[in-house]
């Protein structure tokens, strides 16, 4: 499985970005697919996740802002990140795996694959 983010870029507070990660060698419904993000000096954390069957889930301080999606005819997954704050300033990554346990969805370690990351700046 190998992945690629784009749609980072810099945008004013309350503005909105749309990322991507492209899957390749598997279809989107085949893998658990994550969305990470990293800030300066803070450690990786899990902010959505779209399991096999479809199931969603969102870190609470993105919650009502952020949407995942995909798209399996383009092997794509995509986060729709709307009322962007400065403190979603960060790289984001995806990632993906086979299986997930449960309640382990934003668990760095249980993800094999990740993209290079994509930045995401937001202006105050």
């Amino acid at each position: 499985v190998q992945l690629v983010e784009s749609g980072g870029g810099l945008v004013q507070a309350g503005g909105s970005l749309r990322l991507s990660c492209t899957v390749s060698g598997n279809t989107v419904d085949e893998v658990v697919v994550a969305w990470f993000r990293q800030a300066p000096g803070k450690e990786r954390e899990g902010i959505s996740c779209r399991r096999r069957d479809g199931t969603t889930y969102y870190r609470d301080s993105v919650k009502d802002r952020f949407t995942i999606a995909s798209d399996n005819t383009k092997r794509t997954v995509y986060l729709q990140m709307n009322s962007l704050k400065p403190e979603d300033t960060a790289i984001y990554y995806c990632a993906a795996q086979w299986r997930v346990i449960r309640g382990r969805e934003f668990g760095t370690s249980e993800y094999d694959f990740w993209g290079q990351g994509t930045q995401v700046t937001v202006s105050s």
